[in-house]
């Protein structure tokens, strides 16, 4: 096993389960004697996830929410992120910034262009590159079904109360992400029953040569 750090998002809109299979990557990747931080976005530090409270449930413009995901954002790329690829730790991270240009970009219709300056800006690395996750899980599932997962679930926040239009802009803006960046997206088609899509999560793991050997 590499002594690298890697850096693994789990994306897809609400209800597409990509939760459910963060916990059994993390054992996984522990039983074959790697350290993993698991983490969420927005959120991951004290002022992060601060952040989150006011993303998730306070009325404000696109601008503004935009500009609260990437401040959130960076505090975690420095305080958590960065730290742990530098010890050679795994991140599993619950969504990062393909959500933002999902659900900002896609389901908000904030400008795409500011979204792009702004990811510049937030995980410039000192080579001038961007930091991203060097594999992207996209759990892409039909918005309707999804729709159906989350009524009844929880009380939605400002996100999950969205009408159905809004989650297939959000689906369609993931698939652009995912065309533009092949090489790092995964697509893994979430509506299937849990242990058929986690075998799909398995296979690309093992695929990438992130495992040595499938985990029972």
């Amino acid at each position: 096993m590499s002594s690298t750090g890697l850096f693994i998002s789990f994306e897809g809109i609400d209800g597409a389960g990509k939760s459910s299979h963060i916990q059994a990557v993390s054992d996984a990747f522990r039983a074959h004697g790697r350290a993993v931080v698991q983490t969420r976005e927005p959120g991951g530090t004290a002022l992060a996830e601060k952040l989150r409270e006011m993303v998730l449930h306070d009325a404000m413009d696109p601008l503004c929410e935009a500009l609260l995901v990437f401040a959130a954002r960076r505090d975690h790329l420095v305080q958590v992120i960065e730290p742990a690829l530098a010890r050679g730790d795994v991140v599993l991270c619950d969504r990062f910034t393909d959500a933002t240009f999902a659900y900002q970009g896609g389901g908000r219709g904030f400008d795409t262009q500011v979204l792009s300056q702004l990811e510049r800006w937030v995980q410039a690395l000192p080579d001038h590159s961007l930091r991203q996750p060097d594999l992207t899980l996209w759990f892409s599932l039909n918005p309707q079904v999804a729709a159906q997962r989350l009524a009844t679930a929880r009380v939605p926040d400002r996100f999950e109360s969205q009408p159905l239009a809004f989650f297939q802009h959000v689906h369609d803006a993931y698939a652009m992400r995912a065309q533009a960046d092949p090489k790092r997206f995964a697509l893994i088609e979430a509506d299937a029953p849990m242990d058929t899509v986690r075998q799909s999560v398995w296979r690309v793991m093992n695929a990438r040569g992130y495992w040595p050997a499938p985990i029972a």
